[in-house]
């Protein structure tokens, strides 16, 4: 008789996420439901069963998992969703099955790059200076709010969706990333931007803004990560070092 497949829930949301999902698919042995938060209208999905929204916090979470039956919980959600992590790591201790957290690393400036750090947006609105800029946000739509104290800049938002309030003197780029090198470099040195803010999100995918950033000149205000809400007793940096995990879980249960 055929073994049950292992339950999966796959927090998700991030490219990594997705490339992951993408991975699953294949595996006969992992029945997988890919989970986003809703807060893009559009996302990127998977051929997995999916669903979209929030549990209702760490214990709506933690009776989704017992009522589904979800043997492994995995989160791979962007590094700065804290909220969403914590939730998780509670959850997954309540209902008593492992979790994994996929954690791409952070960013580390290289030769002739030279950032400024600051903990959150707030800073980095302050970090700013008084005199008026030219400023590329990066950090998406939603903490776009904390730059309306620093009206006397000038921005170009980048971002999938309009952000609900923007500084007076904004302009919206509404673009889904990954964007190419040459294409970073173009926008910079188009619209004479001065300085550049980003979070430390990690990963590939994004870093063409960074290079092309110290390629033009152009000042980098990186907003930190903010601290994580547990440590995760499994974790991963890369989709394929999360497949392999998920591929053991699966043999040790099929035991």
């Amino acid at each position: 008789m055929a073994a049950e497949p292992t339950r999966v829930l796959l927090l998700g949301g991030t490219g990594e996420a997705l490339a992951l999902a993408r991975a699953l698919e294949a595996e006969p042995g992992l029945d997988t439901v890919y989970s986003v938060a809703g807060a893009t209208r559009n996302p990127r999905l998977p051929a997995l069963a999916t669903r979209r929204g929030g549990f209702g916090g760490a214990a709506g979470l933690a009776d989704y998992l017992c009522r589904h039956g979800i043997a492994c919980l995995v989160d791979a959600t962007h590094p700065f969703a804290a909220g969403i992590s914590a939730n998780a790591a509670t959850a997954a201790r309540t209902a008593g099955i492992p979790l994994l957290a996929v954690q791409r690393p952070g960013w580390t400036p290289g030769p002739g790059e030279h950032w400024h750090r600051v903990p959150d947006t707030a800073a980095a609105a302050r970090a700013l200076g008084d005199e008026p800029r030219r400023v590329l946000l990066a950090i998406g739509r939603q903490e776009v709010p904390a730059f309306c104290t620093a009206p006397q800049h000038t921005y170009l938002i980048r971002c999938v969706e309009p952000p609900e309030r923007a500084p007076p003197c904004a302009e919206h780029l509404l673009q889904r990333g990954p964007l190419r090198y040459a294409d970073e470099r173009a926008l910079l040195r188009e619209r004479a931007i001065e300085t550049l803010v980003t979070k430390d999100a990690g990963g590939a995918a994004t870093r063409g803004k960074l290079d092309a950033a110290r390629d033009c000149g152009v000042a980098v205000v990186m907003v930190g990560r903010p601290p994580s809400p547990a440590a995760a007793a499994h974790t991963a940096a890369t989709p394929a070092e999360a497949l392999d995990w998920l591929r053991r879980l699966q043999d040790r249960d099929d035991r």
